[in-house]
């Protein structure tokens, strides 16, 4: 879709930090993250929300998730993550996408109230998208 900013993502024409692009989706570093290191996952094709993904595309596209879930504690040593879904309400892209959030006990992360942060600067965005990157199976 022409004016979705995740499909050009998706398609390469809009920069952004990437950790995985596959045939299943592409998983990129947010710009505005709840704790750095939180993930995107969207599926190549242009759905709006998780009810539009075809059946056919749900076990590589949640194998996906699955993936980066697992490899943003790893990358990071956090204990684990938060992976959500906003379908219309919340949804600031009309994209499905899946956050992966990394968690560790005592974050303050409460409830659906999220607080956002800033990276840095560039360098240290690359950074934690490589880190995730690497541990991606």
């Amino acid at each position: 879709m022409a004016d979705c900013v995740f499909c050009a993502i998706v398609a390469g024409s809009v920069p952004a930090f990437k950790v995985v692009d596959s045939p299943d989706g592409v998983g990129f570093l947010d710009t505005r993250p709840v704790f750095k290191g939180h993930v995107l996952v969207v599926p190549r094709t242009h759905v709006v929300t998780l009810p539009e993904l075809p059946p056919a595309d749900l076990p590589g596209y949640f194998g996906l998730v699955q993936r980066v879930a697992a490899a943003v504690p790893e990358a990071l040593g956090a204990t684990g993550t938060f992976v959500a879904i906003n379908n219309i309400v919340s949804q600031s892209v009309p994209h499905l996408h899946t956050h992966v959030v990394p968690r560790t006990k005592g974050d303050g992360l409460r409830g659906f109230f999220w607080p956002r942060t800033k990276y840095a600067d560039d360098a240290e965005a690359t950074a934690y998208a490589e880190k995730i990157a690497v541990r991606i199976t």
